[in-house]
């Protein structure tokens, strides 16, 4: 079992004409191929996933893995939803489709206890043979895996071997490395992807690397090699864009950034997502500026 790690992008979905544009969907996994980045993460909360149909989710994943093959990146498709059954379906579909390891997030709305949250993670696991990553973000979800069901989900399922942590706490990733070193902690907070390597974090799933790829391989890349000057450097250098690219809800201002400087042909949302309001998006071509985004 290969344990995705190192600098991964969550992707965002382009969209054309209220349909998914599956060509500059491929060019911009090609790009983040290009730039140095080990993993790209369709579908996630980043990729619209909410408001994509089942048939649309899996089609991305299938261009993801399509882009991706012969080439070093891997596939780490994102399997969410707040309907075991449903989640099951996702992450066979894409081991099918080839993909090398899943992403799941935590049921949300629904705010199952602990108990709960094991049983889901155990039979979604359960249910396929690739790696799979918990993917913790309760500001978002509305419930929060604990680090004692962490535990016990990593000691209990063989594929389980890591987690995106989202909840913002150093202190968090503190205590699960301390409790399980072997455990992989993934960033899923770009203004702390640094201290959380430095810390022993395997890696990071970034908002930023969409607009930004080669700068966050860069970054990672030091940082687990141990060069934590540069990575801290680096780190430094693009906190005003990821302070910026969630000054709305993700993925309003990377969507925004990428259509400014030249990435997407057009800035569309599925509602209830809509563009950024005019004060915001002057911030965010503001932060833009310091910044120079290669093609």
């Amino acid at each position: 079992m290969e344990k995705l790690k190192g600098a991964m992008t969550a992707l965002i979905t382009p969209f054309k004409d209220g349909k998914v544009d599956e060509e500059k969907y491929a060019k911009l996994i090609q790009r983040q191929i290009d730039h140095a980045i080990d993993v790209v993460v369709p579908v996630g909360t980043t990729g619209e996933s909410a408001t994509l149909t089942h048939d649309e989710h899996k089609k991305c994943i299938e261009i993801a893995v399509e882009v991706c093959k012969g080439t070093s990146t891997k596939v780490m498709a994102g399997a969410g939803s707040n309907s075991t059954h449903e989640a099951i379906d996702l992450a066979q579909f894409a081991q099918k489709a080839g993909a090398d390891a899943i992403l799941s997030v935590s049921p949300y709305y629904n705010k199952p206890t602990q108990e709960g949250l094991y049983q889901h993670y155990k039979a979604l696991a359960n249910a396929v043979d690739i790696p799979v990553l918990l993917y913790n973000v309760p500001g978002r979800t509305g419930v929060d895996i604990k680090p004692e069901t962490v535990f016990r989900l990593f000691d209990e399922v063989e594929n389980i071997y890591g987690i995106k942590e989202a909840t913002g706490s150093i202190e968090r990733c503190v205590e699960l490395l301390a409790k399980r070193p072997e455990l992989y902690v993934i960033s899923g907070d770009d203004t702390i992807n640094y201290p959380i390597i430095a810390n022993g974090g395997m890696g990071v799933i970034s908002v930023t690397a969409n607009l930004l790829p080669d700068k966050m391989s860069m970054l990672v890349h030091a940082g687990l090699a141990g060069q934590f000057d540069t990575a801290k450097m680096i780190n430094d250098e693009l906190f005003d864009i990821n302070k910026a690219l969630f000054i709305e809800s993700n993925p309003i201002p990377i969507k925004a950034a990428m259509y400014h400087a030249g990435l997407l042909d057009t800035l569309e949302y599925r509602l209830p997502l809509v563009p950024p309001s005019k004060e915001n998006m002057a911030k965010i071509e503001n932060a833009l500026t310091k910044y120079k985004v290669v093609q």
